[in-house]
């Protein structure tokens, strides 16, 4: 595409200026070639191009704002550290913003070639692949015992809860961002900037977790121990001392075959998701078979404290159905297909995860399961090596098609915030060839990797649960603040009505929380929170007015399923412990100061640089859904 500035009336020395303008302005449009006007020494007028590539490596496209332009820029921007926050801490996006203005930032499009039969196998591949094979002997054995059904089914009824919050967002907001550019548009950019480095970090440990637990199925496959295809570091800390080659190179062979196309990746997803289905289905009729009802008990050995400790890590075996969301923009239906794809596959997911472990328990007493191949080694001490190993190769392949569909979700979410310019906007770019963000899915695979080389499934797996349950939980309060606050309304008595009623609906839902995460507080504490929980919710039920109705579809019983999806979410926070909440604690520091000194200005620079909008084509995919 060629543009062309306007003739410039000025030295031949501002010529410089004038290319750097254009290498700047890169990062708000989508042109791949540039004409830069000005005037030659004798005054004629000259034309320059400023043809540019996909790899590249210019400045702009990491900081393209004035306020890194140069050091001193920069310093002024920091010491603007003050007003800048002010103005961009509720600074809320728009539908039109998030379909329509940033998209231009990738320069080329993604491609819409998504079925309602596509986003199906994509759910069951990402969720299942990610989840009953990794997490279950993990937590049965050491959290839940066999109990470890109850918190499959608790997990499984939140993440139901947050999949009709993602409906309704993706119907209305078909965005690649998927649960940032719900929060952008709702709660602003400072929230949704705490859910984007959220997302980032459950992108790199959950892919890093799932390649972990390939490298354990595929040591199980050839009838190895474990750890046996792992390198041990006697210098590093336990924990971090195993190294894994095999899931660096796991993760590199997925991310590339996402890379090369979504048409693509999404039929090898379904084929492999074939086998892996074949594959449930045998180890629940012949699990059935080699059952032991008595191994069911004790049912509750680290009673109910621990059942809901696992719900909160298992909670990471549901994550995947977020990836749907972030495949609306390349869905040629999104408002018919995403719905019945996203609640439809939890549905029939929790049912197979519950039986599945139900199966696992009554074959194997829980302190004999293996934490990182349970499936495999309980079907090898029933005698069957045989079907151990089929096992192990059908959980190769739901594995497999984990970190194939993350690699699609997590670039897309990658995409859209470096379209929003929270992280460096070359990231945005996406491939002319393949339609595909190859940049971002680069940045993903390469931190994922660094971490599935050091770390454990363990440590892994509390990470990713809690910076999940608080995406989620984020969700849902956007979509009450959707359909209860009027954008230009005008009316503040109105504003702090509905902000002191989500203030009682959250602030009594945590404190049920911290109630049984801490085990302080007693009866008291449980009654008076859950009396502010369910007072903050009947005040949205019976006396606030909801103000905007969804036309396509939208969550049933509002304000009760979001109301108990961030309860859901934040009990399951606080279960899972101290440990976790310290490393959520670390890293939600870490991303305060990196927002303070980079994400803040260079989000202040790209809101100074959007462009008017173009009037959208009527009945278009980038119209708003009111």
């Amino acid at each position: 595409m060629l543009v062309s500035s306007a003739s410039i009336s000025s030295p031949a020395s501002d010529q410089r200026s004038s290319r750097e303008k254009a290498r700047k302005k890169l990062a708000f449009g989508g042109e791949m070639e540039r004409a830069i006007m000005g005037r030659g020494g004798a005054g004629e007028e000259t034309e320059e191009r400023v043809r540019v590539g996909y790899w590249r490596w210019h400045k702009e496209d990491f900081f393209p704002g004035p306020s890194f332009s140069s050091w001193r820029s920069y310093g002024a921007a920091v010491a603007a550290t003050g007003s800048r926050l002010r103005c961009r801490l509720l600074r809320r996006s728009t539908s039109e913003e998030e379909l329509r203005l940033l998209p231009q930032r990738s320069e080329h499009g993604l491609r819409r070639c998504l079925t309602a039969w596509d986003l199906a196998w994509l759910g069951f591949g990402a969720v299942v692949g990610s989840g009953i094979f990794v997490l279950t002997g993990l937590e049965a054995r050491q959290d839940a015992g066999p109990a470890v059904v109850i918190s499959y089914a608790a997990a499984g009824g939140a993440a139901l809860l947050s999949a009709f919050c993602y409906a309704e967002f993706a119907v209305e907001i078909p965005s690649a961002g998927g649960s940032f550019s719900y929060l952008r548009v709702e709660l602003g950019d400072f929230a949704a900037f705490l859910a984007a480095a959220n997302l980032l970090l459950e992108a790199l440990v959950g892919a890093a977790g799932v390649a972990r637990s390939w490298t354990s199925y595929l040591a199980a496959l050839l009838g190895r121990d474990p750890d046996s295809l792992r390198i041990l570091a006697p210098v590093l800390a336990d924990g971090y001392n195993l190294l894994d080659p095999i899931a660096v190179a796991a993760l590199v062979l997925c991310s590339a075959a996402a890379a090369t196309g979504t048409r693509i990746a999404s039929r090898l997803n379904w084929i492999a998701s074939l086998a892996g289905g074949a594959v449930i289905v045998f180890i629940l009729v012949a699990g059935s078979l080699k059952a032991t009802p008595a191994n069911l008990s004790p049912f509750l050995p680290f009673g109910p404290q621990g059942v809901l400790r696992a719900a909160g890590v298992v909670f990471w075996s549901y994550t995947g159905f977020d990836m749907v969301a972030t495949m609306a923009e390349e869905t040629e239906n999104p408002a018919r297909d995403i719905p019945l794809g996203l609640i439809g596959s939890m549905s029939a997911i929790t049912i197979v995860y519950c039986a599945m472990a139900l199966v696992l328990c009554m074959m194997q007493s829980y302190d004999r399961l293996d934490p990182d191949a349970a499936f495999a080694t309980a079907f090898a001490a029933a005698g069957m090596d045989w079907a151990g190993r089929l096992v192990a190769l059908g959980a190769l392949k739901g594995m497999t098609t984990g970190l194939l569909v993350g690699a699609l979700g997590q670039a897309r979410y990658t995409t859209q915030i470096s379209r929003a310019h929270m992280i460096p906007a070359g990231l945005a770019l996406v491939h002319p060839r393949t339609g595909t963000p190859v940049h971002a899915t680069i940045l993903v695979t390469s931190g994922a990797a660094v971490i599935a080389l050091f770390s454990s499934l363990d440590v892994l797996a509390s990470v990713s649960a809690i910076s999940t349950l608080f995406v989620f939980m984020l969700t849902a309060l956007a979509l009450l603040v959707r359909r209860y606050h009027e954008r230009g309304s005008g009316h503040s008595a109105g504003r702090l009505k509905l902000a002191a009623v989500l203030g009682l609906l959250v602030g009594g839902a945590a404190g049920v929380a911290a109630c049984w995460g801490s085990g302080r507080g007693g009866w008291a504490g449980y009654a008076v929170s859950g009396a502010a929980w369910l007072g903050g919710t009947a005040a949205l039920a019976f006396w606030l007015p909801q103000k905007r109705a969804p036309k396509v579809w939208g969550v049933p019983l509002v304000p009760w399923l979001p109301s108990l999806s961030i309860a859901a979410n934040l009990f399951l926070m606080a279960s899972l412990g101290a440990a976790a909440f310290l490393r959520f604690g670390v890293c939600t520091a870490v991303m305060l100061v990196y927002y303070l000194l980079v994400a803040l200005h260079a989000t202040h620079d790209a809101a100074q640089g959007l462009p008017d909008l173009p009037p959208a084509k009527p009945g278009s995919a980038d119209t708003e859904i009111p």
